[in-house]
């Protein structure tokens, strides 16, 4: 059944994408499609990924007569070259990387996304794609306690060693119900959202090798563009943030030299040149759509 859904930055997004007519445009991250509709609207053909084929047929719904324009394909975001090529397309006038969880994902209890009420009995799963790759539940039972430790720092969940402690102790872990009961007196920081937050944040990032897709991804959607492409990219949270910014900036850069040497010897020249300073959503936006309030949106064209 098709429900409404509201894109996060759209009119940023497309400022920075510029669709035009007859321009061929890639959404990495598609989920409901809600920017890919108004690229099409605007005349752009676009070819929309999804690692989660679920998704892929809520788009279609969600597009209705627009689908025609949109070439829907269920892959990951680090494989755009191979679905460039497979297109039989050179290079693409624009990339769109929508970065984390589908608004679906936490929506629906049943995925182990969402730790509301609804979702405790929920199997504790938090893949993007059910068809491949372990659980949450698998992966907390599969790594040693410092192992996890390590996953939930990287992940930027609070008190790694106790919270890894604490779901070590109660294995196996099967639903989410059982993953909260875990984390009960465990001490955490004080901070404005849910202690847990954070914990199934880490967790979501690891099942779906989500920092290992970025750097991938960012890389290949370098390579798709053709000169004068437009990159932009929506990230949810600091870490992610931080691997777009420092990305943009090294391929705006170009030479890697150490700062002592007086000629350039790696020969690397500049990708990219960056389009403004990273931005959130205005303060309306934030009030229709609190879900958007940890947006940041940066964009990027091809030299």
């Amino acid at each position: 059944m098709s429900t409404a859904h509201v894109p996060v930055m759209v009119d940023e997004v497309l400022e920075l994408l510029e669709p035009h007519a007859g321009g061929c445009y890639l959404d990495a991250t598609l989920g409901l499609a809600g920017h890919t509709r108004h690229i099409v609207e605007r005349g752009g053909r676009v070819i929309g990924l999804d690692r989660d084929p679920e998704m892929l047929e809520r788009a279609e719904l969600q597009l209705g007569p627009l689908a025609a324009s949109v070439k829907l394909v269920h892959a990951r975001l680090s494989f755009m070259r191979e679905v460039i090529g497979g297109a039989g397309i050179e290079a693409v006038d624009g990339v769109l990387m929508d970065l984390g969880v589908s608004s679906v994902h936490l929506d629906e209890p049943g995925r182990g996304f969402s730790f509301r009420d609804a979702a405790r009995d929920a199997p504790l799963d938090m893949r993007m794609n059910r068809e491949r790759g372990e659980s949450a539940a698998d992966l907390i039972e599969r790594l040693e306690p410092d192992e996890l430790a390590r996953v939930l720092r990287e992940g930027g969940a609070p008190a790694p060693r106790g919270v890894a402690r604490a779901l070590k102790t109660h294995v196996p872990l099967r639903s989410v119900g059982d993953l909260l009961d875990a984390l009960d007196g465990v001490r955490m920081p004080r901070r404005r959202h849910h202690p847990a937050t954070l914990v199934f944040q880490a967790l979501r990032i690891a099942v779906n090798a989500e920092q290992d897709e970025l750097d991938q991804g960012l890389s290949a959607a370098v390579d798709v563009l053709a000169p004068g492409g437009r990159l932009a990219v929506l990230s949810y949270h600091s870490g992610e943030d931080r691997r777009v910014k420092q990305f943009l900036r090294d391929e705006a850069r170009g030479c890697v030299c150490p700062p002592g040497l007086p000629v350039c010897a790696c020969g690397r020249e500049p990708r990219l040149t960056l389009l403004g300073r990273g931005h959130g959503p205005g303060s309306a936006e934030v009030a229709r759509n609190p879900r958007a309030r940890s947006a940041r949106l940066r964009g990027a064209r091809r030299c």
